[in-house]
């Protein structure tokens, strides 16, 4: 049976879609989430647990329009999952279809639902689902056959240097990618160069990642980029936003209120870290180091 998280920032809807979902035999058990953020947390937890864990997730169904991050934006992440759970998308709009199933969605749904169309989306997922899990068990299986003397014997071989000790894995080389971050979209991962990237937008445990033409979510808080990219001339200029010095295109003070130009966006600066930016635009200037800030 299924255990389903289902995504949407209206609460009637939401409502409406787990008491349909709560309704169906083949759902163990659905829960909501009224907002991205809180449903990236819960199938964190998912996956930290595990496939058999109290948090296992079969299936996301997934609004579109959201507050803050998109269904989209969601699925999206989804992709970067050791194990992700299958995706539906419940939306009023028809104009994403093409780029969810580019997400591997397996289906998409339109508002206002109908039981009969949920019903056969369930189906679909549930099928996939038990698929899913015979070919675990089988790989399970293959993986890890039934112990012999002789395959015991084989474990216990030496190195040549007599101590009969098999050597553990060896530690993976460090990243040659060091002034690049991976972002990933519909499944493909890209290496971003860190120098692109004009600022970073808080969204709860994640963080998105603007350059001049795209914009990349990543599973990261805005607290760990700035402590990484500090010496690469990023500062915190507001509990939501992380900018590059350099990327500064023009401070303006307005009625006591501080805002920066970044990568064509206006972006507001807080009081708390108004004297630090300052600072730092005043020791490049005095450094005579290049920026477009004035």
């Amino acid at each position: 049976m299924l255990r389903v998280l289902a995504v949407d920032d209206e609460e009637p809807a939401l409502e409406e879609l787990l008491f349909l979902l709560r309704a169906d035999p083949r759902v163990h058990s659905a829960e909501g989430a009224l907002a991205a953020t809180e449903a990236l947390r819960r199938l964190g937890r998912a996956q930290n647990g595990g496939q058999g864990g109290a948090d296992h997730v079969d299936v996301v169904f997934l609004d579109i329009h959201m507050a803050g991050l998109s269904g989209l934006d969601v699925a999206g992440l989804l992709t970067g999952f050791a194990a992700p759970p299958r995706v539906v998308f419940v939306t009023a709009h028809e104009d994403f279809a093409l780029r969810a199933f580019d997400l591997k969605a397996v289906d998409y749904l339109l508002k206002p639902l109908r039981r009969e169309r949920l019903a056969e989306a369930v189906r679909r997922v549930a099928e996939l689902v038990e698929a899913d899990r015979a070919t675990r068990a089988a790989l399970s299986a293959s993986a890890f056959p039934s112990s012999s003397p002789s395959s015991e014997a084989d474990a216990h071989v030496g190195t040549g240097s007599g101590t009969g000790v098999v050597p553990g894995p060896s530690r993976p080389p460090a990243s040659p990618l060091a002034d690049h971050i991976s972002v990933e979209r519909g499944g493909v991962t890209r290496f971003l160069p860190i120098a692109d990237i004009t600022y970073a937008e808080a969204h709860g445990d994640y963080a998105r990642l603007y350059t001049r033409e795209d914009s990349h979510l990543v599973r990261i808080p805005l607290s760990t980029l700035e402590e990484r990219w500090r010496a690469r001339g990023f500062v915190r200029i507001h509990r939501r936003h992380l900018v590059s010095v350099a990327g500064i295109e023009e401070l303006r003070v307005d009625a006591g209120s501080l805002t920066v130009r970044v990568g064509g966006a206006v972006l507001a600066v807080s009081r708390r870290n108004a004297r630090e930016l300052r600072d730092l635009l005043l020791s490049d200037a005095k450094a005579g180091r290049p920026g477009n800030g004035r």
